[in-house]
């Protein structure tokens, strides 16, 4: 079974599809490691981490798919990925989508209706298109696909600008239109989410932000209460590039100690030893390779 397949048979089963957000080589092999199905590429991560600037539309097409080509190589579970589009360029997403290498190996494209440049979507400032063209953009995107099992997911920022009851109807329409998967993103209560999964005919995706940590957007739900709920997939895009970000102050703050400590400071609770870094990044499977195309005379 394809990769793609088999993501779109975890977001139709019954229970929770759990995507932690992955944004580099260390935080794909984490969530594989820890047994997760998928993981859900951050454009927020990506554009923090490889530009060092806010989610704000800076990062353009070529660079993210350079990115998002290289999660796809490293990782082995299923991974979706966001695809960041001018309203006006329908032409151009059909083109890259169709001609994106990853098809077969990412199962989720992202749609969305904000205009450019988009942001984040828990930042102030968001505007949406028109849902009809909104509606264009996800057509292109079905017709786009090489692979059936690819799937689009189509999503919506239209609670901060226009309410629940436009969620709604925006996200019945991106349906009709051949999304697989739809998404609302920034509601603001749990009862906002019940809402949307008890009236959209498509399974919903919701976003979890920080996954351990209350935002002002957002509320914090378990994902036992979201699956009681009715939601299908649930995304955690800024856990890991909050916690990488927390635990490298942890680790500055203690080196700037050591520079003022007659004595050494040794915290193995802070980093991981030089055996796990090289188990984590697959040191052992590349070694094994050397050995095996090496040739025996080299070898003895």
């Amino acid at each position: 079974m394809q990769p793609t397949e088999v993501l779109r048979t975890h977001i139709k089963a019954p229970d929770l599809l759990v995507m932690p957000g992955i944004f580099d080589g260390f935080s794909a092999r984490l969530v594989e490691q820890a047994g997760f199905a998928a993981g859900f590429i951050s454009g927020g991560g990506l554009s923090e981490t490889l530009l060092g600037y806010s989610d704000v539309g800076l990062m353009g097409f070529e660079l993210n798919l350079a990115a998002v080509t290289q999660e796809l190589h490293r990782a082995r579970l299923q991974l979706g990925e966001p695809y960041t589009c001018h309203e006006l360029c329908l032409l151009s997403l059909y083109r890259d989508i169709r001609g994106a290498s990853y098809q077969k190996e990412s199962g989720i494209n992202s749609i969305e209706d904000q205009t450019w440049p988009k942001r984040c979507g828990h930042m102030s400032g968001k505007a949406v298109i028109a849902a009809e063209e909104m509606v264009e953009k996800v057509h292109a995107a079905c017709d786009a696909r090489r692979y059936s099992a690819f799937v689009v997911k189509a999503r919506t920022d239209a609670f901060a600008t226009h309410g629940l009851q436009e969620v709604l109807r925006r996200l019945t329409l991106y349906a009709e239109a051949g999304a697989d998967l739809v998404f609302a993103d920034a509601l603001v209560s749990e009862q906002d989410i019940a809402v949307v999964a008890r009236h959209v005919p498509k399974p919903l995706c919701v976003n979890m932000g920080f996954g351990i940590r209350t935002r002002a957007t957002t509320p914090l739900i378990s994902p036992a209460r979201l699956q009681d709920l009715g939601v299908a997939v649930v995304i955690y895009p800024r856990l890991l590039t909050a916690c990488a970000i927390r635990g490298m102050q942890h680790g500055i703050a203690t080196l700037r100690e050591a520079m003022q400590s007659p004595t050494v400071i040794e915290r193995p609770d802070l980093a991981v030893s030089f055996e796990e870094l090289n188990a984590l990044v697959g040191y052992a499977e590349v070694q094994e390779r050397e050995r095996r195309y090496t040739p025996k005379a080299a070898q003895a």
